[in-house]
């Protein structure tokens, strides 16, 4: 009796082990339990028409980006792709984004999202930006010859003195926001950029100054030259800003 006692026990310890053994360890990324979190995703969002905290960057035909707050403000035909920062969270603002489907919506009146890299989000305007770029390369270089410069040369900086002062509310990832900063900088302007992604203040700052200026939507940058609101990189017009701070300036 005792011995066939051994023997069930020892047939129940061979079938466990002989369980254990066809697990295999490599394989343990099966259990959604036990699965490790993936580093190329970020947590779920859950975006709704009425989500608050929001900007929303939706890219148009000529490449210019437009910030808006409200999933309803971004126009058909461009609501595939939209970039989703919640400006209480930090998620998002790094090498990873959120980037929103707004014509599929689910059951619970979500929008489809899902997380892109920078470079991938990059890679949705870039052909885009790149005509836009090259069609605004004859107003710059019309503005250098304007400005007594030769022609593929920097323009002269302003004289000592005469300082002008631009705000440039805009993007990391944004090509003409840096374009404009440099063209402001070779004309001698002082120049401040302002992330409205990476900050809550700038982003309210600017909805503000959008609002005086009676402007709902509009492109990035935003570029405030002494209180004169330009939308989009320009050079002609920032050229005009600049004269007309720098004789306001002198008076």
């Amino acid at each position: 009796m005792i011995a066939r006692s051994l023997l069930v026990v020892l047939a129940l310890l061979f079938a466990i082990a002989g369980c254990r053994k066809t697990g295999n360890p490599d394989q343990s990324g099966d259990d959604p339990s036990g699965a490790a979190p993936k580093s190329n995703e970020l947590p779920p969002l859950e975006l709704r028409d009425d989500s608050p905290n929001l900007l929303l960057t939706w890219v148009d035909d000529k490449g210019d980006f437009h910030v808006v707050l409200k999933p309803g403000d971004v126009p058909e035909g461009r609501r595939d792709k939209v970039r989703v920062v919640v400006t209480t969270r930090e998620e998002g603002t790094g090498q990873l984004v959120y980037v929103a489907d707004l014509t599929k919506k689910n059951e619970k009146g979500t929008f489809a999202v899902s997380t892109l890299t920078r470079a991938q989000w990059d890679e949705v305007g870039a052909s885009r930006r790149k005509a836009r770029l090259e069609a605004l390369a004859p107003s710059a270089s019309a503005a250098a010859q304007g400005s007594g410069a030769p022609p593929g040369e920097a323009p002269s900086a302003l004289p000592p003195g005469s300082q002008v002062t631009a705000i440039i509310y805009g993007a990391e990832w944004c090509k003409p926001c840096h374009d404009a900063a440099r063209y402001l900088r070779q004309r001698g302007v002082n120049v401040i950029e302002k992330n409205i992604e990476d900050s809550q203040a700038a982003a309210a700052e600017l909805r503000s100054k959008l609002a005086r200026a009676n402007l709902g939507t509009s492109s990035i940058p935003i570029i405030d030259v002494m209180g004169k609101i330009l939308v989009g990189y320009d050079p002609r017009a920032l050229e005009q800003a600049i004269e007309s701070a720098r004789s306001a300036k002198t008076l």
